[in-house]
């Protein structure tokens, strides 16, 4: 009686469902059907027809003239053609296959192997992890966030420099600079991941070494205010300061300036050596990018630039070398320009501009895909990945409530660091992880700056 009523009261409810199709199962096909009712599914309308009106006469008519060839072609006409059908009304049978008259050729279906798709790669929007910044110092033409080659993140917070060691998730203080010449005004890891310099305000560069915490020497006399932008090459370090001026500094030697490129009339915010080491680009409050060239370079020229390039209408501090295009370089303008350029550094030939709507203040390529991250200001706050060259919008990576002044990218490329005015430290897993990465990563590989809390 209750199964009965729960039955009933379940059908009802699935009645009332609107525009449902609705199914009674039927245990076999025989089931609610009847004998004496044709299946109008399992019938041939146009054959029937035919049957009923021209297939009798041509019968009567042809049945004198038959021979034996004509019958036996008149069969095999009707078994190719389907007409052999001994009822005009189908109760069970459904009617039969078409025969395909023409056989399909799949030789050349053969010869045309389905093309690999590469499966779209997931772009997390999110950061990972955000990390407390107190006391950075929210200015466009500083620098200071750096990822050094031992995965080691330097960043600097108002004096202080701290280090976070990315295998262990430890975090140490570096070096607090005193107020007569601090604050910090830029970072910059040697190749080697264990030296780092740090720029001054009061025009000083300091040499430290990460592993024994121990200061080697200061740089002096280069500069006659502050270092806002430094760049390594093998033991050459480049320092760009407020007063326009680009030093080559030889850490080995006593007298440590070897090269002093001038041009530049206001303060150096962009410094980057090409990843052969040949050529300087540098980017300036006035608008201006410049393309050094090693090989012409010399201590008693004036004007020893190899281009000047004066398309951006605003200060240029982003500056990146493209990874897998020779002579590639993308620049970013400031808050009145907005733009992302690609420069070719060989003819000093601006090959494409995009207006990105927004202050540029950061530039990463993706080293394992063709992929360039910007990191912008006002309104958005936003990081956008694009495809180059192309150009087109991939991801936007919002969460910053300020300007994202700072950028740094891991050893492995995968993991970028963000640092704003907004005082914090996101890390986006943006450019994923590559497949070489995920054949040779452990199956528990420790997350970096697992164990950091808060920076300090």
């Amino acid at each position: 009686m209750d199964a009965g009523m729960n039955t009933s009261t379940h059908l009802k409810a699935q009645a009332r469902c609107p525009l449902q199709e609705h199914f009674l199962p039927r245990k076999s096909s025989k089931e609610n059907l009847d004998r004496f009712i044709p299946n109008r599914s399992a019938m041939d309308f146009d054959y029937a027809h035919y049957a009923l009106t021209e297939g009798r006469n041509g019968k009567d008519q042809t049945a004198a003239v038959s021979s034996p060839s004509r019958e036996a072609y008149r069969k095999q006409l009707a078994e190719t053609m389907n007409l052999n059908h001994t009822r005009i009304l189908a109760f069970r049978n459904k009617p039969q296959a078409p025969v395909e008259l023409l056989p399909t050729d799949h030789s050349a279906s053969l010869h045309q192997q389905p093309k690999s798709v590469k499966p779209r790669r997931n772009i997390p929007q999110t950061s990972e992890r955000t990390l407390d910044a107190p006391d950075i110092v929210d200015d466009f033409y500083l620098n200071l966030l750096d990822w050094g080659s031992a995965n080691v993140l330097a960043i600097a917070l108002g004096h202080t420099v701290y280090l976070w060691d990315a295998s262990s998730g430890s975090t140490s203080e570096l070096v607090t600079i005193d107020e007569e010449k601090g604050p910090v005004t830029s970072i910059n890891w040697a190749p080697d991941g264990r030296h780092v310099a740090v720029g001054l305000n009061n025009s000083e560069v300091q040499l430290w070494d990460s592993a024994s915490n121990r200061q080697l020497r200061t740089l002096k006399g280069g500069h006659q205010s502050r270092v806002g932008s430094m760049a390594w090459n093998n033991h050459i370090l480049t320092t760009g300061g407020m007063d326009g001026q680009i030093v080559n500094n030889d850490v080995r030697i006593r007298s440590h300036v070897v090269e002093t490129y001038r041009g530049h009339t206001q303060e150096v915010c962009g410094l980057k050596w090409s990843g052969s080491g040949q050529q300087l680009a540098s980017g300036g409050n006035d608008n201006v990018v410049h393309i050094w060239d090693r090989s012409v370079a010399s201590s008693n020229s004036t004007t020893q630039w190899l281009h000047r390039l004066e398309e951006h209408t605003s200060a240029v501090k982003a500056l990146a070398w493209c990874p897998f295009q020779a002579n590639l370089l993308a620049t970013g303008g400031g808050g009145g320009d907005r733009t992302i350029k690609f420069w070719n550094t060989h003819t000093g030939a601006c090959l494409n501009s995009v207006d990105t709507g927004s202050q540029v203040c950061s530039l990463l390529w993706n080293k394992n895909e063709r992929e360039l991250l910007s990191s912008h200001g006002f309104t958005q706050n936003q990081l956008t990945l694009w495809k180059y060259p192309s150009m087109v919008k991939m991801a936007e990576l919002t969460g910053h409530t300020s300007r994202v002044l700072y950028m740094a990218q891991s050893p492995d490329g995968c993991t970028v660091a963000s640092a704003a005015g907004d005082e914090t430290l996101r890390f986006w897993n943006v450019f994923g992880v590559p497949e070489t990465a995920k054949k040779a990563a452990p199956k528990a590989a420790h997350e970096p700056f697992s164990h950091v809390n808060r920076i300090r």
